[in-house]
């Protein structure tokens, strides 16, 4: 009697252990899924686990006398397993079902489920470039960037005290302006087209309202900058942009930067179509130095593939960036002056559309 009493207690002590096991499989496991599924916003398998738990504990209690061999229990963990990755992989789908039903595209919904990359879309694909820590970051808090009524945004310290200059960037695409009407709607700075070299034969051309648009926004007591939109494909041809900006610049008063304006141009036959991201730095590199040793400011302006896919940004950290994105909050974790927020602003003096920019450096106060 007293060996059949030992032997149940051992075979119960067996049974315990073997339960025991099994629930620490478990949480391991479902803590491993839960760190695969983390990269996907951090979704908690925990109800999964309690879940299994229970059902374990309760498997435990209405079999009192069964005995789990080895294909039991891997066929258990298994099971547990699958579980556990559908019910995450079906919560994962819920959220983008919902985050798409929603209105979200596609970029901002990747934007948010990898927080450690800069997502950027182009050429038809979707580009994942993990954040470089060697790069300086911004420093500005997205919260303090206040839409108002009228679509525009101003930068703000914690108690509303305005931290930021409107501005406009102008060409001969905004024809004839009034430049008073735009100095009386609170505009404080501009940035003038100074002209633009073709993306097939490669002429420079000065914008047919440069001089007008100079000369009306300085007689308004409106700080100008200038900007020429670069089709170079060597640094002999940026630094010959810039010199032509220079020439263009000579009878003015410029206190805000001078910029190398980069974007991408898809038309048929570009000159710079085969241009590599070496290239492109260098180049950029020739005319921001042409223009700081002329005594101005040079400034880079582009939005996310310019940044991330067109130059090599750890050869560029000394000079001031214009970042163009017209969403909100602002998506770029690197150090930039101003935002070109959107395309389509509306300023009192201008016909139709006029793009709209932050400024969060005081470039005019530097240069008195």
């Amino acid at each position: 009697m007293d060996n059949n009493n030992r032997v149940r207690r051992r075979r119960k002590q067996q049974r315990r252990s073997m339960i025991t096991n099994i629930v620490m499989c478990l949480i391991t496991l479902s803590a491993l899924t839960a760190c695969i599924v983390l990269v996907l916003k951090n979704y908690d398998l925990k109800s999964q686990s309690e879940e299994a738990m229970a059902q374990l504990k309760s498997f435990e209690e209405e079999s009192e006398h069964y005995i789990y061999t080895q294909a039991d229990l891997d066929s258990y963990l298994e099971e547990a397993r699958a579980d556990a990755q559908e019910a995450g992989e079906n919560e994962i789908l819920s959220e983008l079902k919902s985050r798409m039903d929603g209105g979200s595209n596609t970029a901002a919904v990747l934007r948010d489920f990898f927080p450690e990359d800069v997502v950027v879309y182009a050429d038809g694909s979707y580009h994942f470039f993990p954040i470089d820590e060697k790069l300086k970051k911004h420093s500005y808090v997205y919260d303090n960037f206040k839409q108002l009524e009228n679509g525009q945004i101003e930068y703000v310290d914690d108690t509303d005290v305005v931290l930021s200059k409107k501005g406009i960037d102008v060409s001969r695409f905004q024809e004839s302006i009034d430049w008073k009407k735009v100095a009386d709607d609170g505009v404080s700075y501009a940035f003038i087209r100074a002209g633009v070299r073709g993306s097939t034969e490669g002429r420079m051309m000065a914008d047919e309202r440069f001089e007008e648009n100079m000369e009306g926004a300085l007689d308004n007591d409106i700080q100008v900058g200038a900007y020429f939109f670069t089709q170079a494909i060597t640094e002999e041809e940026a630094v010959e942009e810039a010199e032509f900006v220079l020439d263009l610049l000579e009878p003015y008063d410029v206190t805000y930067p001078v910029v190398y304006d980069l974007e991408e141009v898809t038309s048929k036959n570009a000159r710079t179509e085969d241009l590599t991201k070496e290239q492109y730095t260098k180049n950029c590199i020739a005319f921001c130095e042409t223009i700081k040793k002329a005594g101005y400011t040079p400034m880079i302006y582009g939005n996310l593939k310019t940044f991330l896919i067109m130059l090599d940004m750890s050869q560029l950290e000394e000079y001031h960036k214009w970042f163009a994105y017209y969403n909100t909050p602002v998506y770029f974790p690197y150090e930039f002056d101003v935002w070109q927020y959107s395309s389509k602003g509306s300023i009192s003096g201008i016909k139709g559309d006029v793009d709209l920019n932050v400024c969060m450096t005081d470039f005019g106060d530097e240069q008195e």
